[in-house]
């Protein structure tokens, strides 16, 4: 037995030495990247109108396929007009009343006016007859009963001045009543006029209407909160994309902003790109349109809106979208691929190869996948010699065989770098203007009869 054993030994001593593991190994990428977020987004329209009556009737006709494009102004939906018709010529009618009214209150105006005139004139006549026969009657001239003839009718003539003063203003206050009447009946015209055009239905807006709600000779109600739709209609172009960004998130462009290395979405309009399910790279390119101004308490969300042009009517509300917008400025980066990266319990880590071709653990800090390749934040300089392939077979310390390879980048559809998107670019509906005010002070057109004849 023991010169078995003794054999066996021998055989030990002559095996030789395992040859070293064979490894890829390859330089990690050092370019210019941008760190793109990505977040899953859906489409909405820009603008969407539920298209209703603002008048009630029978619907006698309809102006459109369903489904088609429509731009802004295009008639769509006919309602029976004969009623609103009518109502416009009864209106109108009225109108001509009013005018004839205050041109017979104007007139009225005029004689009461002239008689003012002629009263004063008689006032004035026959105060100066009275001091006339009060002067001669110290001379015995004229007898005590004429001069009491004479201030009898000045007395009457003033009467008469009282009188016709009450005619002007009574004259005054017609004109004011027929004026009135006559701006109620041109309200009631216009409002007539109003109702008239509502029997006409065109489109608000331009975008894509739905079908129809109704058919020919139904009764449709209008101009209340039950007011009966008829059709919706969205826009196209351009077009929102809604997402939602976590409090992680949006501290970190918070963090970016207040740090200088990346603009906040509030202060500039910086370009997001836009794929759908079934498009290679990022064709679409719009920026951010809207922040919300509070966390949902409910998601612990803020939610947000891109902008994109969309001329082509590719993009459809409703549709899911992949959206990639900047999460940090542009900067130099190292790049691997994600096979060269290990994982323990608490840390990640690469093994890297020295020219006495051992391996050494480098703990790293990772990032996003840029171009097909994995940020590295920290740990590797972008010189060194990272094992690709074959991490199973190695251990720090050990020696290997390495065999070179030349990591190659893929091109994602996103840029390296970006500029903020120019103001005469922006695709942000812009508020609508303030209304304008004119209102101005009524003219005065009344005259003071007495002052004139005076």
């Amino acid at each position: 037995m023991a010169a078995v054993l003794a054999g066996c030994d021998s055989v030990d001593q002559k095996r030789p030495p395992a040859a070293p593991a064979v490894v890829t190994v390859a330089t990690p990428v050092t370019k210019q990247i941008v760190e793109w977020d990505s977040y899953t987004a859906r489409l909405e329209p820009v603008e969407f109108v539920e298209v209703r009556a603002r008048v009630s009737g029978y619907l006698q006709s309809i102006h459109f396929s369903e489904g088609q494009l429509v731009e802004e102004g295009d008639l769509l939906f006919v309602i029976d007009p004969r009623q609103f018709e009518a109502a416009l010529d009864s209106a109108e009618a009225t109108l001509e009343e009013a005018r004839a009214q205050l041109s017979k209150a104007t007139a009225s105006m005029s004689r009461a006016e002239a008689q003012l005139v002629k009263a004063i004139a008689n006032r004035h006549l026959t105060e100066r007859r009275v001091q006339r026969a009060r002067s001669v009657r110290a001379q015995n001239a004229v007898t005590e009963e004429e001069v009491d003839i004479r201030e009898g009718e000045y007395l009457q003539a003033k009467a008469d001045v009282e009188g016709t003063k009450a005619a002007v203003a009574e004259a005054k206050a017609a004109i004011t009543a027929a004026s009135a009447a006559v701006e109620t009946a041109k309200a009631s015209v216009r409002t007539a006029e109003l109702n008239l055009s509502y029997t006409k239905i065109r489109a608000p807006i331009a975008g894509r209407i739905s079908d129809h709600r109704v058919t020919d000779g139904n009764l449709i109600s209008g101009g209340s909160a039950q007011s009966t739709l008829l059709t919706t209609i969205t826009s196209l172009d351009p077009i929102h994309c809604t997402f939602d960004a976590s409090e992680a998130e949006v501290l970190k462009y918070t963090r970016l902003s207040q740090a200088g290395t990346r603009e906040s979405a509030r202060e500039i309009k910086f370009p997001v790109y836009l794929a759908l399910a079934d498009e290679e790279g990022f064709p679409h390119v719009g920026h951010i349109d809207f922040v919300d101004n509070r966390f949902d308490p409910d998601s612990a969300t803020m939610r947000a809106k891109a902008i994109f042009p969309n001329s082509n009517i590719n993009l459809v509300p409703g549709l899911f979208a992949t959206l990639r917008i900047p999460g940090s400025g542009s900067h130099e980066a190292v790049l691997i691929p994600d096979e060269a990266v290990g994982t323990d319990q608490s840390q990640q880590f690469v093994l890297v190869v020295d020219d006495e071709k051992k391996v050494d653990l480098v703990v790293v800090e990772l990032g996003p996948i840029v171009n097909g390749l994995r940020v590295v934040r920290s740990g590797l300089a972008g010189d060194e010699q990272v094992v690709t392939r074959g991490l199973q077979r190695v251990r720090p310390g050990a020696t290997v065989n390495p065999e070179v390879e030349t990591l190659q980048v893929v091109d994602d559809g996103l840029p390296d770098s970006y500029e903020p998107i120019p103001r005469e670019d922006w695709l942000t509906h812009p508020p609508d203007a303030l209304p304008s005010s004119d209102t101005q002070e009524p003219e005065s057109t009344e005259s003071n009869a007495e002052e004139s004849a005076e």
